[in-house]
């Protein structure tokens, strides 16, 4: 047997390389030189060198094909390089080597192709191999290189499951969208349809609410009219069933106008007709007005205090915030005892106006708090306590297009507190 190192001392003619200028002799210190270069990098490649001869017996191996097929090197060398093949290669393997030698038609020399390999246990294994033909002292050397697949063709496997993983999520997927935009497309006639009965019912209820704030003024008007002459009329009579009756038509119609002045604030709001116009005014001042002004409507043993603290100016909508007190003012009077006593406090500091609205009445009961700026919503606890359910609805909003904040407190028979709050 005679390995790859025992084919390099072969004595061979004198040598010329195309680098040197003088011919390379056997023996030479530059022979043995370049001798020990390629047997070093032959010893240390990383894929598998094998060299076989005409007949396919194995003469040299190096270290990378004896790890790739499990063998030391004297088990493979002298053998035929069939034993590092399964079959059927093994058993075509000589008649490929006998063909190409007698025709030569080759069939893997100087092609390369991907194969399958044997190791000492009987793994399989791919294998990309690469075979060079060598005339070499009056004889043919094959030498094949040998790069180990497996890591490769492992790669390509999960990479061909994730490939397919991902088809199948994407068909489930577009499956499943296009289930949706057929049932999105099913219901878009009703949606439609839906929408713009919304949109007819929207546009009746708003002229409603117009019609019925304009309208009703009129004959309201009338009436408080009326009510006044008779008042004025009846004092030489000094009858108090007279003085009495008129003052419940006065209060009935003071009521019913607040109702239709609700409607005219919501129908306004819903068609952007309110606009927030900050003016600079005597915060103080306005708030002493109206305090003075609810005082009036206060019932018998009732009283409204105010207090302020820190700066007098500040620059709001006069028109908004007042209708949000009074609104607020006004739930107090009516959700509070008749000896009641109600709390206004207005304050100025660096950076907010903050206004606060105190009673000791009913309360909100808990249940009912997060529904409480909701149009139209009455707490259950009010009783016969008219009212429409749309005061703090507007006050929520007013006071959103003056950018501020309204947030409450309350506890059910102990009162409820708001706060208005405003940047500076």
């Amino acid at each position: 047997m005679r390995s790859f190192l025992n084919v390099i001392k072969i004595k061979l003619p004198i040598l010329k390389a195309y680098i040197y200028p003088e011919p390379i002799l056997f023996g030479s210190p530059m022979f043995m030189e370049n001798a020990a270069l390629l047997h070093a990098l032959v010893h240390n490649a990383i894929d598998g060198i094998i060299t076989i001869d005409e007949r396919g017996t194995i003469e040299s191996i190096n270290p990378a094909a004896c790890r790739l097929f499990a063998y030391a090197e004297y088990e493979v060398l002298g053998n035929n390089i069939s034993m590092l093949m399964p079959s059927p290669e093994r058993e075509d393997h000589d008649k490929h080597l006998q063909h190409y030698n007698e025709t030569g038609q080759a069939h893997i020399i100087g092609i390369g192709r991907e194969l399958t390999g044997r190791t000492k246990e009987g793994y399989q294994f791919p294998f990309k191999l690469g075979v060079s033909e060598v005339k070499y002292s009056g004889r043919k050397i094959y030498a094949g290189f040998i790069h180990d697949l497996t890591q490769q063709k492992t790669d390509e496997v999960r990479l061909k499951n994730y490939a397919s993983h991902l088809e199948e999520l994407v068909e489930e997927r577009t499956k499943t969208l296009n289930n949706t935009i057929r049932a999105l497309e099913k219901s878009k006639g009703k949606v439609s349809a839906a929408l713009e009965k919304e949109k007819e019912f929207g546009l009746l209820k708003n002229r409603f609410l117009s019609m019925a704030s304009h309208e009703f003024r009129t004959p309201l008007s009338t009436i408080q009219l009326s009510a006044s002459l008779i008042d004025k009329y009846a004092e030489t009579y000094e009858d108090v069933k007279i003085n009495k009756h008129v003052g419940k038509i006065v209060n009935s119609v003071t009521n019913l106008n607040m109702v239709l002045n609700d409607f005219l604030y919501i129908e306004q709001l819903e068609f952007g007709k309110i606009q927030s116009i900050p003016i600079p005014f005597n915060l103080f001042e306005f708030a002493a007005d109206i305090t003075e002004e609810m005082q009036l409507l206060t019932k018998n043993g009732q009283r409204i205090q105010f207090t302020h603290h820190g700066n007098l100016m500040i620059s709001l909508d006069q028109n908004l915030l007042k209708n949000c007190i009074i609104n607020l003012v006004t739930n107090a009077i009516k959700y509070s005892g008749d000896d009641g006593i109600i709390l206004l406090n207005t304050t100025i500091n660096e950076s907010h106006c903050i206004i606060n609205v105190l009673d000791r009445g009913i309360g909100i009961p808990e249940e009912d708090q997060e529904h409480l700026f909701q149009p139209f919503f009455r707490a259950h606890n009010i009783g016969n306590i008219p009212g429409t359910g749309l005061g703090l609805n507007i006050v929520a909003r007013y006071i959103k297009l003056m950018n501020g904040h309204v947030a409450f407190v309350s506890n059910k028979e102990e009162g409820t507190l708001f706060t208005l709050t405003f940047p500076i």
